[in-house]
């Protein structure tokens, strides 16, 4: 049996917050503003797996109301719906992703990024895809006022 799964998060870029993306710190003067540390990549992947269990989402499991996830890692926070996934019996095949951010440019660590996030899902950096992407000057990405990210995974059992 096989699932998909579609997730996309957003964050506005503020002053004074790490940016994070895919568990990797982004060398930047503004960071994704959030409960969590705000890692729009996590978080789509994170989102798409909980699609494909027909789990909710990010706010049903680690709600922004409950302060034990203040500032929380989105690598665990991927790793409990992994975990989640693999209490079902199912498991991560590929994950392609696309991250919107008109700066930093991201393909220094591009490479990090999947290696960070097949770690957790328990596969090879070959299955997990991580592209970049700038909005052109368009929209609240392009204007550099938010970082968004998207991403779709299969699983299978």
């Amino acid at each position: 049996m096989f699932r998909i799964g579609i997730g996309n998060d957003t964050h506005r870029l503020v002053e004074g917050r790490p940016l994070m993306l895919g568990g990797v710190h982004i060398a930047s003067d503004r960071g994704g503003e959030g409960h969590s540390d705000a890692d729009s990549l996590l978080h789509s992947i994170t989102d798409a797996i909980l699609g494909a269990l027909c789990e909710g989402d990010l706010g049903v499991h680690f709600p922004d109301s409950d302060p034990q996830w203040k500032d929380a890692d989105s690598l665990q926070l991927l790793s409990r719906v992994v975990w989640l996934a693999h209490e079902r019996n199912l498991q991560i095949v590929n994950v392609d992703a696309t991250v919107m951010l008109e700066a930093p440019q991201l393909r220094p660590y591009i490479f990090s990024m999947r290696e960070n996030i097949a770690e957790v899902l328990g596969v090879d950096p070959s299955c997990v895809s991580v592209k970049a992407k700038t909005a052109e000057g368009l929209d609240a990405v392009g204007q550099g006022l938010a970082v968004s990210a998207q991403a779709v995974v299969l699983i299978q059992s």
